[in-house]
């Protein structure tokens, strides 16, 4: 896996991946930066949120369980001084489908954070990670 990072003007960089897609990445403006992209933490945290949240509905989409909408929100802390490295983060999903049981979203959940998620269990060697979730059943 590849990535290439261009430096642009002030505080924005270009993140270019190897599969042909472009981020800007931007700091506020007490750093010199527009504010025109996420900072490089945010996109950190995305990045594992976005790899536990597909984890999740594609175990449950194995376990055939009727999922409409899975959203990972997550909360992150961080250290008071440099290097300012995420000290917690909580990952709180919320499932929302037919018929969904308790087992196969605890399952899914547990299974990405142990098993699957690579950002997840390569982030967890360095800060402790939580996980919850809620379901909502949709009629």
């Amino acid at each position: 896996m590849d990535v290439r990072i261009k430096w642009v003007e002030g505080a924005m960089f270009l993140g270019e991946s190897g599969s042909g897609h472009t981020v800007v990445m931007d700091g506020a403006p007490a750093n010199g930066g527009r504010n025109l992209g996420p900072r490089p933490m945010e996109m950190l945290l995305t990045g594992m949120g976005g790899c536990t949240a597909f984890d999740v509905k594609m175990i449950l989409d194995k376990a055939r369980q009727q999922v409409t909408d899975c959203v990972a929100e997550i909360h992150a802390e961080r250290a008071e001084e440099v290097p300012a490295v995420f000290t917690k983060i909580h990952v709180h999903f919320i499932v929302s489908g037919k018929g969904l049981t308790d087992k196969a979203v605890a399952r899914a959940v547990n299974l990405s954070a142990e098993k699957y998620c690579s950002a997840s269990i390569m982030l967890s060697k360095a800060v402790e990670i939580t996980h919850d979730y809620e379901i909502v059943d949709v009629a």
